[in-house]
C-alpha cells in the first residue's frame, strides 16, 4: 500500500503551461517519461450537471459535473447496496492465458508470460507477483511475521498483537521512504482462509459522524485553488484531468470526503508512475494525453469517472460513517464499556471484502487482473464493483470495472480479482476516510465549511502498538531475496531454452 499524499496543500490555482493535462480521452495511461511540449492555456475543469440537465451526447459540448444527489439517510451497516448485482455470476475467464510454468531447482515454481516476463514465483514461503506494467508485490510469512513489500523501501510487517473478546488483532508497521506508521488490523477466519481488516485506533464522538453524513444547511463551494483543495497547478491534477473532476459544491461532508478519497488515490497513482516508469515504458504505447490531439484542454469535456460511479463511492462513504457512528456510540457490536470492537459485517465473520452490503471498491495501487483469459492492469483511483459473493477455489471473485484510466481494463469489463486484494482496497478506504475526517475536524468552521459538533476522539479498546523498528531491515532483506530469486529464475529459464534449441 502506498503512502497517502496530503490533501489540501496550498498552491496557486493556475492551470497554465506545464499544468495542462497529459491525458487523452481515448488514450492509454502513459508511463513513459513526460516530454516537454507547448500547451494551450487550460480552462478550469467544470463538473457534470445532473443527469436530467445533460446535453445530448451527440452535441459533444463541455459539461459541468453532476451536482451531488439529494442527500438520503445512510443505510444501516447491514443494508445491501448491491441490488440485483448481489447474485453470483458465471466465470468469464478467471485464469490468464497459459504461457509457461517451470519447476525451480531447490523447490518452488515460476510462471512466465508469453513474452518471457516473470509473472509470479512461489518459493520457500515467498510469493512474488509482478504486475503487467511494472511494480512488484512480495509476500512472505516467517517466524510469525507477515512481510509485504510493494516497492523499493515500501511495505509493512505484520505481527500478532492482542486478543480481545475472542478476536485476534494484529499490528502493522508500515515503512515508507524513511517514515514509520502503525495500524491495527482485526483477523477474520472465513472459509478456512485468513483475512485482515482495518481497525481504528480511536473514534470520533457520534455527533461528528452524524454531522458528516447529514445534509448541511446550505451547500458549500470549495474550489481547487488557494483556500480550497489546493490542487490547482499540481502535476497529478492536470495529468488526470480527463478522468476526475471534483464536485462544484458539497451538500454534505460525505461528498467532500468522496473527492478527498479519490484525489488521494490519484496522487498516489501519479507517484507510482514515476517509480515504475522504466518498467512500464516497454508496455505503454500511444498517446499519454486525454486530449483530442488538437490542443484542446483534456478536461474541457466529460470526465471518465462518471457521476454515477462517484455517487456509488459516496454511498459507501455514508454507509461507513453510519457504521462508525454506531460503533462510537456503543451500539450493536460495541464492547460493554461502550468502546467499539469493529464495524460488524452484515454476515457474521465475513470479511468486509465479501460483505454483501459492500459492493464498490476504489483501487489503491497498481494490480494485474484477468478478463476473458487475458491480463490487464488496474491503477490507483480506478473503481470496480464486486459481482459475486463466494470465492472460487483460488480465492477469487468476479468484479465489473466501473471506471478505469486504461482501455485494456476498460469500464464494463468483468475481471477476476483476489479477495485479499479487495480486502486491502477496503482497508485503504477506511484508513483514508479516517484521514479525511481528521482533515474535516481541522477545517470545519473555516473557508465556508459549517462548524461541526464535538470533534474530540476516544481511544478504542485496542491501543495502538509501538512501531516495529526492525521493519525497514525486514523489508530491505525481503527485496534482496526476491531480487536474487528472480535472477535465478531468469538464469534457469534461459538455460532451459538453450538446451531445448
Amino acid at each position: 500500500m502506498k503512502p497517502f499524499a496530503v490533501i489540501g496543500t496550498a498552491v496557486l490555482f493556475c492551470l497554465v503551461g506545464s499544468a495542462a493535462p497529459l491525458y487523452a480521452q481515448q488514450g492509454h495511461e502513459q508511463a513513459k517519461p513526460e516530454q516537454k511540449q507547448e500547451h494551450t492555456q487550460q480552462q478550469p475543469r467544470t463538473q457534470q450537471q445532473p443527469r436530467a440537465q445533460q446535453q445530448p451526447r451527440a452535441q459533444q459540448q463541455p459539461r459541468t459535473q453532476q451536482q451531488p444527489r439529494t442527500q438520503q439517510q445512510p443505510q444501516s451497516p447491514g443494508g445491501n447496496r448491491g441490488g440485483n448485482m448481489a447474485g453470483n455470476r458465471e466465470d468469464a475467464g478467471r485464469h490468464p492465458t497459459p504461457a509457461r510454468t517451470v519447476s525451480l531447482k531447490g523447490g518452488g515454481s515460476a510462471s512466465l508470460r508469453p513474452n518471457g516476463q516473470i509473472r509470479s514465483i512461489n518459493r520457500n514461503g515467498m510469493q512474488i507477483q509482478n504486475n503487467l506494467r511494472g511494480g512488484r508485490t512480495i509476500v512472505s510469512e516467517r517466524n510469525g511475521a507477515r512481510t509485504v513489500t510493494t516497492g523499493r523501501g515500501n511495505g509493512y510487517v505484520q505481527r500478532a498483537y492482542i486478543t480481545r473478546g475472542g478476536r485476534s488483532y494484529y499490528s502493522r508497521t508500515y515503512y515508507d521512504h524513511g517514515a514509520y506508521r502503525v495500524g491495527i488490523y482485526r483477523g477474520y477466519n472465513y472459509g478456512g482462509n485468513h483475512y485482515y481488516g482495518y481497525y481504528p485506533g480511536s473514534w470520533y464522538r457520534p455527533g461528528f459522524y452524524g454531522w458528516a453524513f447529514s445534509p448541511w444547511a446550505a451547500p458549500v463551494y470549495w474550489g481547487v485553488g488557494l483556500g480550497g483543495w489546493g490542487w490547482g497547478g499540481s502535476p497529478w491534477y492536470g495529468f488526470y484531468g480527463g478522468y476526475f473532476a471534483p464536485y462544484p459544491m458539497y451538500p454534505s461532508a460525505a461528498f467532500w470526503l468522496t473527492d478527498y478519497l479519490i484525489a488521494a488515490d490519484l496522487q498516489a497513482a501519479y507517484a507510482d508512475r514515476a517509480e515504475n516508469a522504466d518498467a512500464a515504458a516497454s508496455y505503454d504505447q500511444g498517446s499519454s494525453n486525454y486530449g483530442d490531439g488538437g490542443g484542446q484542454a483534456a478536461n474541457s469535456g466529460p470526465v471518465m469517472l462518471t457521476p454515477e460511479v462517484k455517487q456509488a463511492i459516496a454511498e459507501e462513504v455514508k454507509a461507513q460513517l453510519a457504521a462508525d457512528q454506531q460503533q462510537s456510540s456503543g451500539g450493536p457490536g460495541a464492547s460493554p464499556d461502550g468502546q467499539a470492537l469493529v464495524p460488524a459485517p452484515a454476515n457474521g465473520d465475513v470479511p468486509p471484502a465479501l460483505d454483501p452490503a459492500r459492493r464498490t471498491f476504489v483501487v489503491d495501487h497498481n494490480i494485474t487482473v484477468v478478463s476473458d483469459g487475458q491480463e490487464c492492469e488496474l491503477t490507483g483511483g480506478d473503481v470496480i464493483t464486486r459481482l459475486t459473493d463466494t470465492p472460487d477455489a483460488d480465492q477469487n471473485v468476479t468484479a465489473s470495472v466501473a471506471a478505469s484510466k486504461r482501455t485494456d481494463c476498460g469500464a464494463g469489463k468483468q475481471v477476476s480479482i483476489s479477495v485479499d486484494d479487495l480486502q486491502e482496497m477496503h482497508n485503504h478506504f477506511e484508513e483514508q476516510l479516517n484521514n479525511g475526517m481528521k482533515a474535516l475536524a481541522e477545517k470545519q468552521g473555516t473557508g465556508g465549511l459549517p462548524k461541526a459538533p464535538d470533534t474530540a476522539t476516544t481511544a478504542s479498546d485496542v491501543p495502538l502498538p509501538p512501531p516495529d523498528t526492525n521493519a525497514a531491515k525486514d523489508l530491505t532483506d525481503e527485496q534482496a531475496t526476491a531480487d536474487q530469486t528472480e535472477q535465478q529464475v531468469k538464469e534457469e529459464t534461459a538455460a532451459d531454452s538453450d538446451r531445448s534449441q
